[in-house]
């Protein structure tokens, strides 16, 4: 009889976490509907905003080959813009959940890394965005034209899915340094480390540009590589500052 209230016991914080995350699934999950709803209302605004990188090109045509391809890219946009817009319940939602498993200086690293990750990634959907997929979009549609005149056209779901694509890979190319940090708070790595390595890095990096790039042309990847060098600095010189800390952590115990 003890032996079965012990084990009911031990089971009721596991009960009680599945109901958490349960709660969580569910909350995020009608923010997500709600923030969709209100992205049917405005879908068609927010895909000529993100269509700009085409439509401003001279002679590109956007063309549809399917009578379900409008009715699923607007769809689409929705769910794109209902995710934006629940992504504030969702993050505070996890954020709920899992600090309370979190000791005290557990917690205030977590309060530096989850929003230094947010801006980072998107820091890096905004250089796509705004940079590297104007760039990337006319070198793709007229650098094989050659001298055969032709008139480039562009489905509204072949280029939805490229854009997302291009964002979320730039986006989480910009974690670079949330990795790197992370690495050398616990000691699996060192700033002098990363700096001696350099011409190592930099060969990582243009080999790591070349397998996660959206596309396979060399442009698309130096304008990846490029910035992706530049975090790994900014990563040396701030982890410095993070050995530092380590050191004195380790020092007080």
């Amino acid at each position: 009889m003890r032996r079965r209230k012990q084990q009911l016991n031990e089971a009721m914080p596991l009960m009680e976490h599945i109901k958490a995350l349960r709660k969580v699934l569910v909350i995020s999950a009608y923010a997500i509907a709600f923030g969709t709803i209100v992205g049917w209302f405005i879908s068609d605004l927010t895909f000529t905003y993100l269509a700009n990188p085409v439509t401003q090109l001279k002679g590109i045509t956007f063309i549809t080959t399917t009578p379900m391809e409008p009715i699923l890219v607007k769809l689409k946009v929705s769910m794109f813009v209902g995710i934006v817009i629940a992504l504030p319940i969702i993050l505070w939602q996890i954020w709920g959940f899992v600090l309370p498993a979190l000791k005290q200086n557990e917690r205030k690293y977590l309060y530096v890394i989850v929003p230094s990750s947010l801006l980072l990634f998107l820091a890096g959907a905004a250089l796509c965005f705004f940079v590297v997929l104007p760039i990337g979009i006319k070198f793709l549609l007229f650098a094989g034209s050659g001298g055969v005149q032709s008139t480039p056209f562009v489905t509204k779901t072949s280029y939805l899915s490229f854009l997302l694509t291009f964002l979320l890979t730039f986006g989480l190319v910009f974690q670079l340094p949330i990795v790197l940090l992370i690495l050398i708070r616990i000691g699996l790595l060192s700033p002098k480390t990363l700096a001696k390595k350099r011409r190592w890095a930099v060969l990582a990096i243009v080999i790591l540009a070349a397998v996660v790039a959206p596309t396979p042309d060399l442009l698309t990847q130096l304008l990846m590589a490029g910035p992706m060098y530049l975090l790994y600095e900014i990563s040396i010189w701030l982890g410095y500052l993070v050995a530092r800390r380590r050191e004195k952590d380790l020092a007080l115990r």
